[in-house]
């Protein structure tokens, strides 16, 4: 019987020690399952904060260095209501946007991509109108404009944007709308607009870039 009785007790004492030992193993579990959430919840969060910045510094995007290039230039910054963005099938006017430049309504399914565009060569309105919405900025000047200038607007195309490389997210072309500007730098839903192309008209479009490219409602890389 004593021996019976140490054997039993002996069990009742191991199957105490595994049910400890899974009770702290299965805690141990929950305590890394929750600091894993932590982490990827902060690489979550941090992601969509680079994302919407277009993976520039925050610091960089200063509206009011654009409002006072904008100013030193003689040129025009303006904000705009958001005029839709249905896809439409049918060829689209300026008659068609409320803006000239348009900064946003219903365009073709078909974005015009990124690139420097030759003259006589741009792309339709509602191609590029939908290229605004991807985040992109189009540097547009009027026809006949000169060509060192277009060369200007080339080299500004292909500087460093923010943190993202040359020529990140834009779009260079001759105007098709026939706005009332030398040359003007587009966003969705805004633009800068210079009556006549100097050099300060650059500055305002350098910093209007910085401040607009990537916050536009689709985020496309």
């Amino acid at each position: 019987m004593s021996s019976r009785q140490e054997q039993k007790e002996q069990a009742k004492r191991e199957r105490l020690e595994r049910e400890a030992a899974e009770k702290r193993a299965a805690k141990r579990k929950r305590i890394l399952q929750i600091i894993g959430g932590i982490i990827v919840g902060a690489f979550v969060i941090g992601g969509v904060v680079l994302f919407a910045l277009g993976g520039g510094k925050s610091e960089d995007r200063d509206p009011e260095t654009l409002t006072t290039a904008a100013k030193a230039a003689g040129c025009i910054v303006r904000s705009f209501p958001d005029e839709g963005a249905a896809h439409v099938a049918k060829k689209l006017t300026p008659a068609d946007f409320k803006t000239n430049p348009p900064t946003s309504g219903d365009h073709n399914i078909n974005p015009a991509p990124d690139g420097v565009y030759a003259p006589g060569n741009e792309p339709e309105i509602e191609n590029w109108v939908h290229t605004l919405e991807h985040g992109r900025i189009l540097f547009q000047y009027k026809p006949d404009t000169a060509a060192g200038r277009i060369a200007q607007l080339q080299a500004l195309f292909n500087e460093p944007v923010l943190d993202s490389g040359n020529g990140y997210h834009s779009v260079l072309m001759q105007n098709n709308t026939k706005m009332p500007f030398e040359v003007a730098a587009v966003a969705w839903r805004h633009y800068v607009g210079c009556p006549k192309f100097t050099d300060g008209s650059l500055a305002a479009m350098r910093e209007f870039r910085k401040v607009y490219v990537d916050t536009a409602p689709e985020k496309v890389p």
